[in-house]
Protein backbone atom coordinates (compact mmCIF):
# COMPACT_ATOMS: atom_id res chain seq x y z
CA UNK A 1 0.00 0.00 0.00
CA UNK A 2 1.15 3.57 -0.82
CA UNK A 3 1.38 6.90 1.45
CA UNK A 4 -2.00 8.64 1.00
CA UNK A 5 -1.79 12.39 -0.38
CA UNK A 6 -3.53 15.20 1.40
CA UNK A 7 -6.43 16.41 -0.31
CA UNK A 8 -5.66 20.08 -0.97
CA UNK A 9 -2.46 18.85 -2.95
CA UNK A 10 -4.81 16.55 -5.14
CA UNK A 11 -7.19 19.70 -5.56
CA UNK A 12 -4.16 21.84 -6.52
CA UNK A 13 -2.59 19.21 -8.83
CA UNK A 14 -5.81 19.14 -10.90
CA UNK A 15 -6.23 22.44 -10.88
CA UNK A 16 -3.05 23.09 -12.48
CA UNK A 17 -3.73 20.35 -15.01
CA UNK A 18 -7.32 21.40 -15.91
CA UNK A 19 -5.78 25.04 -16.58
CA UNK A 20 -2.64 24.05 -18.35
CA UNK A 21 -3.44 20.62 -20.18
CA UNK A 22 -1.13 20.64 -22.67
CA UNK A 23 2.35 21.85 -20.15
CA UNK A 24 2.28 18.30 -17.94
CA UNK A 25 3.13 14.77 -19.34
CA UNK A 26 4.33 11.73 -17.40
CA UNK A 27 7.63 12.94 -16.92
CA UNK A 28 8.30 13.97 -12.97
CA UNK A 29 11.34 16.54 -13.62
CA UNK A 30 9.02 18.04 -16.33
CA UNK A 31 6.09 18.74 -14.09
CA UNK A 32 8.68 19.68 -11.12
CA UNK A 33 9.60 22.85 -13.50
CA UNK A 34 5.84 23.52 -14.91
CA UNK A 35 4.65 23.35 -11.34
CA UNK A 36 7.35 26.00 -10.03
CA UNK A 37 6.26 28.24 -12.98
CA UNK A 38 2.57 28.12 -12.80
CA UNK A 39 2.25 28.36 -9.09
CA UNK A 40 3.21 30.19 -5.93
CA UNK A 41 4.45 27.07 -4.20
CA UNK A 42 7.69 28.18 -2.20
CA UNK A 43 8.32 25.08 -0.26
CA UNK A 44 10.48 22.57 -2.35
CA UNK A 45 8.99 19.26 -0.38
CA UNK A 46 5.51 20.87 -1.64
CA UNK A 47 6.34 21.39 -5.08
CA UNK A 48 7.80 18.29 -5.75
CA UNK A 49 4.38 16.42 -3.84
CA UNK A 50 2.47 17.78 -6.15
CA UNK A 51 4.38 17.58 -9.25
CA UNK A 52 4.24 13.40 -8.16
CA UNK A 53 0.81 14.12 -8.04
CA UNK A 54 0.17 15.05 -11.68
CA UNK A 55 3.21 12.74 -12.95
CA UNK A 56 0.67 10.07 -11.27
CA UNK A 57 -2.97 11.40 -12.30
CA UNK A 58 -1.34 11.86 -16.07
CA UNK A 59 0.02 7.99 -15.98
CA UNK A 60 -3.25 6.86 -15.02
CA UNK A 61 -5.12 9.52 -17.89
CA UNK A 62 -2.35 7.58 -20.64
CA UNK A 63 -3.50 4.37 -19.66
CA UNK A 64 -7.44 5.14 -19.53
CA UNK A 65 -6.71 6.05 -23.46
CA UNK A 66 -5.10 3.29 -24.47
Amino acid sequence: MGRIKQTFLKRIAESLIDEYPDEFNTAFDNNKVKVQEYSDIQSKSMRNKIAGEITRSMKQKETRVL
